[in-house]
């Protein structure tokens, strides 16, 4: 039915005495099948290593491609037999060889997050950032079926994070989209251009605030406005104790739990309907941001929920620069014509300060 010889079945089942008395009768090594399989391809489909060595001893063709496109190397790496690529690529396959759908190895890999493949080609000196049909790169195929591991890999290769598909999204939009947000903070750690729109126009920022991603439109917005001070405050030092210790998830450590319920009493009993937004402009919070912000909860309560967003995603920009958020706060309210509230909060964080162990109610 596929038009195979002996020679392709016993490649295929893994016989290597019958591999070896077939080559020894001549038989034709290069036959192709139906779909234009040699035995070569199905030796290494199907991780049968001694019997892809016998192959490839004989001196085949490595590169001979199938109806798709695809070599042996090809189908080694999607079925996930490391040892049958690291053979081939040893032998001299190569490893930007792509497929009709212009597929490298490395799009097989991380569409099946095989890591440790992934690596060998890699080492093997394959182009990580190459597209496929779909103007996909590896990184993106790995965001978009949910392989942390394998992005953490591609961001440590120093792929580029911001190729656009052919609906122009970026691996970000990706994770955006999908409310992936795991990968979306390796992504911001590692630095990505936020501007960048799909074909619909929308930024990343967009997709996660459409989406509903509340944690990730907030990871987003610190991300930006991180960025933003870094280049007005940090020199490239990549180094830096900020660097290391840089995250734009959610705060939940216990140092700063009071200070994040100052934040929450403010947002949810002090704040005036608006105020959150004049705080905003006030701390360079931009449109964007706030459109995002406002995108969740509606309602005539709902300025609570996005002033307490807003606060925290202040927070982080300040704590990220060690600053003193009671001073920032306290200018802020200032700034937005709220002397009363600001010198209301400036005396309970000083008797906060004073008696550590006191749970103070504003």
């Amino acid at each position: 039915k596929m038009d195979r010889t002996a020679f392709h079945l016993a490649a295929e089942h893994g016989r290597l005495e019958v591999t070896e008395f077939l080559i020894q009768l001549g038989c034709s090594h290069s036959a192709k099948d139906k779909e234009e399989n040699t035995a070569l391809h199905l030796a290494a489909k199907n991780g049968h290593l001694s019997v892809l060595q016998k192959i490839i001893d004989v001196g085949v063709e490595l590169d001979e491609k199938n109806l798709e496109g695809l070599t042996a190397l090809h189908v080694a790496a999607e079925g996930g037999h490391s040892d049958c690529v690291k053979l081939l690529l040893e032998a001299g396959a190569d490893v930007n060889a792509q497929t009709q759908k212009k597929m490298n190895c490395l799009h097989y890999a991380a569409l099946h997050g095989y890591e440790e493949i992934a690596r060998i080609l890699m080492d093997a000196g394959i182009h990580t950032d190459a597209v496929n049909h779909q103007n996909a790169s590896a990184t993106h195929i790995a965001v978009l079926q949910n392989f942390p591991a394998m992005v953490r890999l591609f961001i440590d290769a120093e792929c580029d994070l911001d190729i656009p598909d052919n609906r122009q999204q970026t691996s970000l939009h990706i994770a955006a989209e999908h409310g992936r947000q795991d990968i979306a903070e390796m992504i911001l750690v590692a630095g990505v251009n936020l501007k960048l729109t799909d074909k619909q126009g929308k930024t990343s920022l967009d997709v996660a605030a459409r989406g509903n991603h509340i944690n990730l439109a907030d990871m987003i917005i610190k991300a930006d406005r991180f960025y933003k001070w870094e280049k007005d405050n940090l020199n490239s030092d990549s180094d830096s104790w900020v660097a290391k210790h840089l995250t734009f998830k959610q705060d939940h450590r216990v140092e700063t739990q009071h200070i994040r319920s100052v934040m929450w009493r403010l947002a949810t009993k002090y704040l005036k309907p608006g105020e959150w937004k004049k705080l905003a402009h006030y701390w360079k919070f931009t449109d964007a941001h706030i459109r995002a912000i406002e995108q969740q909860w509606t309602g005539t309560k709902s300025y609570r929920e996005h002033g307490h967003r807003m606060l925290l995603i202040w927070l982080h920009g300040v704590l990220t620069a060690g600053e003193n958020p009671i001073k920032g706060l306290y200018e802020g309210l200032v700034g937005i014509g709220r002397r009363d509230l600001a010198e209301s909060i400036r005396k309970k964080a000083n008797a906060d300060s004073a008696s550590p162990r006191k749970c103070v109610a504003m």
